[in-house]
């Protein structure tokens, strides 16, 4: 085989290689786990707000939106953080940090996404879920990532409203309004951002520390993150049994917002008596395990969900 020969049965090898690597580089640009959470309380808000099976088309509709919407708010925060990432481990290997994407190339993605988001839900939904959309994405880019998450220990709390958009999106898709019961629900995320996400900045406290982030978990004890994941894990479950007089639950969701809750409220309370013990040396190796806060929270999100999708197919 002649020199040529073998150069273009190289490049013919590579090139499907290159395209897959860089497909998954832009897929990895719109962090796809994030996405499922925000998906997760989308589709069953769109069950209640048809108090019963909606659209199936609609729904696909709406997941299609919502995807590229979360994705380019992704894509615009790993541009604007792409200095931090490159310091931390749990971000070192972001497309942009590892030159797998260029940053100019990350944010026409994160634009093309956006422009393409709402011309999407224009077409298939209505002009309310459209603005709530773009609405979203300037939240978090804007207000979460270019103004509170370097400069405030509350960041979390507020930007994390970002979070709650889907549940109005969701709603409005169906419905072209809003009522008090997505707004209970846009409040039930609201409260459960935080003791879900400050459990992760504990793990990843030297991280913020590097980087001059103050996430609670690096800024204050342990102790004081566990109390303050305690106080707003009771609220969460608090606003989660509101729903049930505002929108009529049935016996379905009122009990899994009662067990699923008192379990979540069990797993911070350890957390922080574990925290506390630790801090005391009380209690020889006591380990506080705060990720084991942050799974049960992304678990309890996700059953109190799904029985917001079940209750109004059943007649009790």
């Amino acid at each position: 085989m002649s020199t040529t020969s073998r150069s273009e049965v190289v490049e013919r090898t590579a090139r499907p290689r290159d395209v897959r690597r860089t497909i998954k580089a832009y897929v990895a640009l719109t962090k796809p786990r994030v996405l499922e959470l925000l998906l997760v309380s989308t589709v069953p808000v769109m069950f209640l707000a048809a108090e019963g099976l909606p659209n199936l088309w609609l729904v696909a509709a709406t997941v299609i939106g919502g995807s590229l919407s979360a994705g380019s708010a992704a894509a615009f925060n790993m541009y604007l953080d792409r200095d931090i990432d490159a310091k931390m481990k749990r971000t070192e290997n972001r497309p942009i940090v590892t030159g797998e994407v260029s940053a100019r190339s990350a944010l026409i993605f994160a634009w093309t996404l956006a422009i393409i988001q709402a011309v999407w839900f224009l077409a298939f939904t209505n002009l309310l879920t459209t603005a709530l959309s773009c609405i979203a994405i300037f939240f978090y880019v804007v207000i979460y990532t270019m103004l509170l998450k370097r400069h405030t220990e509350q960041n979390i709390v507020w930007g994390g409203i970002a979070g709650c958009f889907p549940v109005l999106i969701g709603w409005a898709a169906v419905t072209n309004s809003l009522s008090w019961a997505p707004f209970v629900l846009f409040a039930l995320v609201f409260l459960w951002t935080p003791p879900h996400y400050w459990p992760l900045s504990i793990k990843y406290a030297a991280d913020y520390d590097e980087t001059d982030v103050p996430m609670l978990g690096a800024t204050r004890s342990g102790a004081q993150v566990g109390l303050q994941c305690v106080l707003y894990a009771w609220a969460t479950v608090a606003c989660s049994l509101l729903l049930v007089p505002v929108a009529e639950m049935g016996v379905v969701y009122t009990a899994s917002a009662l067990v699923f809750g008192a379990w979540f409220i069990y797993e911070t309370h350890r957390m922080y008596s574990m925290s506390v013990k630790a801090a005391a040396g009380v209690e020889e190796g006591s380990v506080a395990r705060p990720m084991r806060v942050f799974h049960a929270s992304i678990t309890y999100l996700t059953l109190v969900f799904l029985a917001v999708a079940i209750d109004p197919l059943l007649p009790f």
